[in-house]
């Protein structure tokens, strides 16, 4: 028995064992394999940091900087490492980021997309069709976006490329942001050697994106006092809820608008994944976005099958990639990103479909590691991998639960889990990574003319993101061997094994408010501090809020009195189409 014991244990260390291997394999394999590798990867991804200057028109600059929300594309000529390509589209992204991204200094620090062949038909960049320069508006660290898409790499999930890119506007200082390889024809020939097939980018349908007073004069005005918000449990939780009670504002309780859904009642879109029926139009968050003109009706009703089979559990090996998938997952549940599909925003990922068969690439980690919705360190780095939802119910994320449901499918993406925590993070590879991009980016951190944090931020946050890490990988490993509860309920009922984060600090790491270039630090999370008698932790934005400040429920506790919902973030998040 003793014997059989040992034999038992060893076996089981032999296979973990296995797993990491075959882990780093992967990893180094797609790292050294310079077979393949196209011409773009090697000029723009490589180990050099990008000297891109954007030759403009001044008045077509000035016109995209003062519009910027409209996202209308504009051509400039792009000196990319000194070499020249002539009339490239050129746009701002993003969506709340627009509006905040005006406050990281007098430039106005939007992140950039650019599309080579907008203008001139068949133009690439040694291959490469479009790319895209994100600010650092919700990360003192700078490395949010390139670590979470490392580990999904080291997995084996495709992922964009990414490096960093200081950026000039006609020789003058711009911004340094992480530059980013966009899901069109080139990724999809280099991550699958053919560009059939459908992309599209899941986003949730924002009636009320942008900033609040636009939001604010949307609610209805027959809600009394415009105060049939939603404070308690029925669709918001805890959390700041909807005029109509259908969701929180922001936070973990839900979306604005609907249970489940940012502006869509009922958590429609279909960003949610969950079968509605077999309407085009009831799937607008995936449809609306899609990235090839050319998708026919016939190519969106093979996506609803797969919606619908994935929603009964059915046929899933034939219309999903189901392992790649638990490799997204595993990743995914690592950073633990909340603007997402795993929580009320539903939304920042990529459905590629091929012939019948769905996989999902991931997209817009600037706001993973605890970044958004989070309420506490232990919230982030004890983030349940078995439950690995906020805000909404695991029936409410098919795509995980459905999976999940399946044991061989939880094994598999457990296994994943260890592997990155024992030997992507335990390893020693994620700090080393972290220490060379430092290494390679810091003294463009250091002369960034539109940083949303200061220098002394972005140094002070590399320890706590390290730590976090660390601590991330414990907490993983606890639960994988039952030492930690690895479901949200069962850590509300015994939180005692919880791993400890006494050790790191969120509010080091950024989030979605920005830092102290906004001029709005000094609270846990990046969360500004509201001006006195101001009710329900309502922040005060700089120059003001704008508007009618909206009217607190009968009784609703003011700031003093902790009025302020947990983790309230006003104008919704980082979108980025």
């Amino acid at each position: 028995m003793i014997a059989s014991r040992h034999i038992t244990r060893i076996a089981i260390a032999f296979i973990c064992l296995c797993l990491v291997l075959c882990g780093f394999i992967v990893y180094a394999a797609d790292a050294f394999d310079t077979t393949s590798i196209p011409e773009y990867q090697k000029r723009m991804f490589g180990d050099e940091i990008i000297a891109l200057d954007i030759q403009v028109d001044e008045n077509d600059w000035q016109a995209l900087l003062d519009n910027a929300q409209a996202k209308e594309w504009i051509s400039a000529d792009l000196v990319i490492n000194g070499e020249r390509f002539n009339a490239v589209g050129v746009r701002t992204k993003g969506n709340s980021s627009l509006s905040m991204g005006m406050m990281g200094s007098s430039r106005g620090n939007f992140s950039l997309q650019f599309r080579f062949n907008k203008y001139v038909k068949g133009q690439t960049y040694y291959g490469l069709d479009t790319f895209c320069v994100n600010n650092m508006m919700g990360d003192a660290t700078y490395m949010k976006d390139y670590l979470s898409y490392e580990i999904m790499r080291y997995i084996g999930v495709e992922a964009p490329l990414a490096n960093y890119a200081n950026v000039t506007v006609n020789g003058q200082d711009y911004g340094f942001g992480v530059a980013l390889e966009r899901y069109d024809k080139a990724f999809l020939d280099r991550a699958y050697s053919t560009s059939a097939g459908q992309l599209y980018n899941v986003k949730i349908e924002m009636g009320m994106r942008g900033n609040f007073e636009d939001m604010w004069q949307d609610i209805p005005n027959e809600a009394p006092n415009r105060q049939q918000w939603d404070f308690g449990n029925q669709g918001g939780g805890e959390d700041f809820g909807r005029w109509d009670g259908g969701g929180g504002f922001g936070n973990r309780g839900g979306g604005m608008g609907g249970p489940g859904g940012f502006g869509l009642p009922g958590g429609g879109g279909g960003g949610s994944l969950i079968y509605t029926d077999g309407n085009i139009s009831s799937y607008s968050a995936i449809f609306d976005n899609a990235v090839f003109s050319g998708a026919s009706d016939k190519d969106k009703q093979r996506v609803i099958t797969a919606i619908e089979n994935l929603n009964a559990g059915t046929d899933l090996e034939k219309l999903f990639d189901v392992d790649g998938i638990l490799r997204y997952l595993a990743a995914h549940t690592v950073v633990v990103n909340l603007d997402s599909y795993s929580t009320n925003m539903q939304q920042n990922y990529y459905i590629y479909e091929r012939d019948g068969k769905i996989s999902i690439l991931p997209w817009d980690y600037g706001l993973a590691f605890g970044g958004f919705q989070s309420g506490n360190a232990s919230e982030v780095v004890n983030f349940p991998i078995d439950t690995p939802v906020s805000g909404v119910s695991m029936e409410d994320r098919p795509l995980i639960s459905k999976l999940l449901e399946v044991d061989e499918y939880m094994e598999r993406y457990h296994g994943y889990l260890r592997q990155i925590a024992e030997g992507y993070i335990g390893g020693g590879l994620y700090e080393s990574t972290i220490k060379t991009l430092d290494a390679k980016i810091n003294a463009y951190v250091k002369n960034d003319v539109s940083a949303f944090y200061s220098y002394e931020q972005y140094e002070a946050s590399l320890p706590h993101l390290i730590e976090l890490g660390r601590l991330r990988a414990l907490s993983i490993k606890g639960q994988l061997d039952g030492e930690i509860p690895s479901t949200s309920s069962g850590q509300k009922t015994d939180s005692s094994s919880l791993t400890d984060v006494s050790s790191v600090n969120m509010a080091a790491l950024g989030s979605m408010m920005g830092g102290g270039g906004m001029g709005m630090g000094g609270r846990p999370g990046g969360m500004p501090q509201p001006p006195d008698g101001w009710q329900a932790g309502m922040p005060e934005m700089p120059g003001g809020w704008p508007g009618e400040p909206p009217q607190m429920p009968d009784g609703w506790p003011d700031a003093a009195q902790g009025g302020r919902p947990r983790g309230w973030q006003p104008g919704g998040q980082n979108n980025d189409p």
